[in-house]
């Protein structure tokens, strides 16, 4: 047993959202990077603020920078989504064949 117990490391919310998956993708990413994370309930009191709440994921203080960096790159490699026009329905689908 060590003489001078360690304090636990500060953590920082990194990232925080309304859904548990999206939380838990995060902090997928962030394991598979070799950072530390930690998915917490931010929660408000229901009967003062309802419908208030979410999750966050934190990162011990010294690696919330690198987290960030991350974050911010996995969200610029998405691909956005383009409407492809020919799943769009068409007029005459709509309303029957053109006369």
């Amino acid at each position: 047993m060590s003489a001078h117990p360690t304090a636990d490391p500060e953590l920082v919310n990194v990232f925080d959202t309304q859904q548990e998956s999206e939380a838990l993708v995060v902090h997928a990413l962030l394991t598979s990077a070799g950072i530390e994370s930690m998915v917490a309930s931010i929660d408000a009191t229901q009967s003062i603020l309802p419908g208030v709440g979410g999750v966050a994921v934190r990162v011990n203080a010294a690696q919330e920078q690198e987290a960030l960096a991350i974050i911010e790159e996995y969200k610029n490699s998405l691909p956005v989504e383009e409407i492809d026009e020919s799943d769009e329905p068409q007029e005459e689908d709509m309303a029957g064949p053109v006369k």
